[in-house]
């Protein structure tokens, strides 16, 4: 039984040294240590070795287990060792490179818009105010001299979220919350969302941004809303740029007109982008209606006022020559970098 322990063992040592890599090792371990290994089977055979040898036999066997073990556990160090030199001469850093440049967002294109027009109308002396998106009806559209029945309270046209609740279709609400809460002179600009029940389309959203202003003071005219809107015009859209009132309805303003400003792209002249007209419609204003002022408890017959109310996505739309109002919502990267 020695003589086939050495044997065993020399030739474990020799398979064990000759091996050149991983797997060969790994052969050798499993043919000799393994569940049908050479040093294993001696074990089952211990069944066979007189009682009194027994003892004696094992202790040899455990001897030559912890040799071969010993053995590999070594030779697979050595070729661990190897494989990490390797893989750290392969991955080495170049400390000296510069290193990768992380990528930096910047602002949408409505936020540039919108913190143009504030610049220019907090330049003007205007407070910038903020209102609530979930809205009561009667801020909403009563108090903006919309009666009950008008046809802009229609639930086909309107978020409701139950019968006193809805989300605001206009940031005008805002001004009569101002109303209340200040009184004469008020010079302000209300920015915000607000929702509409409008098919998704190149030119309609149910959620998009309004920008409303308001002014009301002693002897405020019709004169003081074209100047400013005339300036305004010029501030956003260039220096050349002219300003045209066509009278309108809205029911919160009386006289009312919507704006025109001349087209940027062929100065008027008439092209593709303003559809032949020279003329691009861009906001909606007018005098406050005296009846506005009576319900927030303020005298018409002592103070007027001027409101006007501005879509930032047609600011945005227009002042980057985009034709589809989807792109500023899609987070399409490739588009958003490019302002």
């Amino acid at each position: 039984m020695n003589d086939k322990l050495k044997e065993i063992l020399d030739a474990a040592m020799e398979q064990i040294s000759s091996a050149d890599n991983m797997e060969k090792l790994d052969a050798a371990r499993v043919g000799f240590l393994g569940k049908k290994g050479e040093l294993t089977q001696v074990l089952k055979g211990m069944r066979d070795v007189a009682p009194e040898d027994r003892p004696k036999i094992g202790q040899m066997v455990n001897e030559a287990r912890a040799v071969i073990e010993n053995s590999l556990a070594k030779k697979k160090e050595e070729f661990q060792a190897v494989l990490l030199q390797a893989k750290l001469s392969s991955e080495k850093i170049d400390v000296t490179l510069p290193g990768k440049k992380p990528a930096i967002g910047h602002l949408h294109p409505n936020t540039v818009a919108l913190n143009e027009v504030k610049k220019f109308f907090i330049g003007m002396g205007y407070q910038v105010v903020d209102g609530p998106e979930i809205e009561h009806d009667y801020y909403n559209f009563e108090a903006l001299n919309i009666p009950a029945d008008h046809p802009a309270k229609d639930e086909q046209d309107t978020f409701y979220i139950n019968d006193d609740m809805l989300l605001r279709t206009q940031t005008s609400s805002v001004q009569a919350h101002v109303m209340d809460e200040q009184k004469p002179p008020i010079k302000i600009i209300a920015p915000g969302r607000v929702f509409r029940a409008d098919e998704v389309d190149a030119t309609h959203s149910p959620s998009f941004h309004q920008v409303e202003g308001l002014v009301i003071d002693k002897d405020v005219t019709f004169a003081d809303l074209k100047g400013t809107l005339a300036e305004f015009a010029k501030k956003i859209f260039g220096e050349d740029t002219r300003v045209k009132f066509r009278p309108h309805h809205f029911p919160f303003t009386e006289p009312s007109a919507e704006m025109d400003v001349s087209c940027f792209k062929c100065g008027g002249k008439g092209c593709r982008f303003c559809k032949g007209e020279g003329w691009i419609e861009i906001l909606g204003c007018g005098m406050v209606h005296p009846h506005v002022l009576e319900m927030r408890g303020i005298d018409p017959e002592k103070y007027q006022g001027f409101a006007f109310g501005i879509g930032l996505e047609r600011i945005a739309l227009l002042k980057y020559e985009v034709d589809d109002m989807r792109l500023l919502y899609e987070n399409d990267t490739r588009f958003l970098k490019q302002f």
